[in-house]
């Protein structure tokens, strides 16, 4: 459930850090990153950046965006986040076909398997479905969301279709993974649950399902806070596999000093005392024959291969990556010749939630740091064994060059902010999904503090 607690004065701002995410069209016709409430988009086929369109008032979101994907065709494309606000885009003119208002902050997005309908999850544990037909082409005065199914007050972190389209997976921080029945009808709920995974022991931070629509493998892998990457049959809920982190990376020590933010612009050293690193992101070949792994404090990413018959997770290689580049967002492209990655974050300062409720909060939000750096990694099958071999592309050689990285990057890159920005936007994230004990006298003291009571008490 998301919680905002004030204990500061009534005029303070809250500043939050968000991560930079990436994503890949299904037929590598453009890139998009996400920085803060930024879209940054290039066509790769123009060779040329792309200005998004908001058909309303010209601009794109006013908060942090959490959560970006294309429709399995590339035809549409959504992006969601922090403001509250769920836009679909057409991903050719790349202007907004549709806005939908959440009732609360968003944190992932998908769409259905046939592009009619566009899923969306919140921070209070509610998923919702909209059609992708803009509610003026239907005449319709209002086109609210319908709700599709809930966990019971639980930060969904994690929301992905089957390749067969008949299915829909929710991850949350509660440790488990829930498969459910897409009906044909999903405006009328999802009521039927196929299976749940569980053997996670901490929150879920990502999911992804294996295999494409001809070959449906019946597997779905996960990645969480407990450093673990979990392999499951989705559809009888079995845990097949369970690779740890911690035994094929040797990961930063506990208890050494980490350059962390203050602020964006600046940064402080500071004792980190975590004993395991949490799976930030996870993206799956387009056969579904190898997984990228992102993970906290390690500078690369893995690739794990998945296999048929054993179905078992065996560990390629470990990418080492220059500059102490530690990816926050990954992405195949659909030829599997590429595995794209973005490290990087953006600090937004909004106002505390009482005051927001007598201004114009959305107006008020301020993105006063937007700090990215895009790596490629050059992925080929080399000899008589089909070994997979890769290669961290020289800027030059990145598909669209210098041009494509200003773009997605900015004029100006310092790869040690980025750095740095990346580790603040995973601690921020295991800050809100981390479950936490407390004793009933605190536990007590913060009900006294809740932002729902204080605004109520001011009306």
């Amino acid at each position: 459930m998301e919680e905002d607690f004030v204990d500061a004065p009534e005029d303070c701002t809250i500043k939050e850090v968000a991560p930079a995410l990436i994503a890949l069209h299904p037929l590598n016709k453009s890139v998009v990153v996400a920085v803060g409430p930024e879209l940054r988009i290039f066509d790769l086929v123009a060779n040329c950046p792309i200005a998004c369109q908001d058909n309303k008032d010209g601009r794109s979101h006013v908060d942090s965006i959490r959560s970006i994907c294309f429709h399995r065709e590339g035809e549409l494309f959504a992006s969601a986040g922090d403001d509250k606000l769920v836009k679909i885009w057409n991903a050719d003119s790349w202007h907004c076909t549709k806005t939908i208002c959440s009732e609360k902050r968003v944190s992932a997005v998908c769409f259905s398997w046939d592009s009619q309908f566009l899923i969306f999850a919140d921070k209070f544990g509610a998923v919702w479905v909209t059609t992708t037909i803009n509610a003026d082409n239907l005449n319709c005065k209002t086109d609210k969301a319908k709700p599709l199914l809930a966990h019971c007050c639980s930060i969904i972190t994690g929301l992905e279709i089957s390749p067969c389209g008949r299915l829909i997976a929710t991850a949350d921080r509660d440790f488990k993974i829930r498969v459910s029945i897409f009906p044909k009808n999903p405006l009328g709920g999802a009521h039927e649950i196929q299976s749940f995974c569980l053997g996670h022991r901490n929150f879920v931070s990502c999911i992804s399902f294996l295999g494409g629509q001809a070959d449906c493998k019946e597997l779905l892998v996960s990645g969480g806070g407990d450093a673990t990457v979990c392999l499951w049959n989705f559809m009888t809920g079995q845990l097949l596999d369970t690779l740890e982190i911690g035994a094929v990376v040797s990961l930063t020590l506990p208890k050494i000093c980490l350059k962390v933010m203050v602020g964006l612009s600046s940064y402080t050293d500071k004792v980190d005392n975590r004993t395991s690193s949490a799976v930030t992101d996870l993206s799956v070949s387009s056969d579904g024959s190898v997984v990228a792994v992102a993970i906290e404090r390690f500078y690369g990413v893995l690739l794990l291969s998945c296999s048929l018959q054993s179905r078992k997770l065996v560990l390629l290689e470990k990418v080492g990556l220059p500059e102490n580049f530690m990816p926050t967002s990954l992405a195949f492209d659909n030829s599997f010749c590429h595995l794209w990655m973005v490290t990087g974050a953006a600090e937004v300062v909004r106002p505390d939630s009482i005051n927001a409720v007598e201004s114009d909060a959305q107006g008020s939000v301020v993105a006063t740091s937007a700090i990215t750096c895009v790596r490629v990694i050059g992925l080929a099958h080399v000899g008589s064994d089909n070994l997979l071999k890769s290669t961290v592309l020289e800027d030059f050689a990145v598909p669209g060059g210098d041009k494509l990285l200003k773009t997605l990057q900015g004029d100006r890159i310092d790869t040690e902010a980025a750095m740095a920005a990346a580790e603040a936007a995973n601690t921020a994230l295991r800050n809100l999904l981390i479950k936490r004990e407390y004793s009933t006298e605190i536990r007590e003291n913060r009900k006294k503090k809740r932002n729902d009571k204080k605004i109520k008490n001011r009306t």
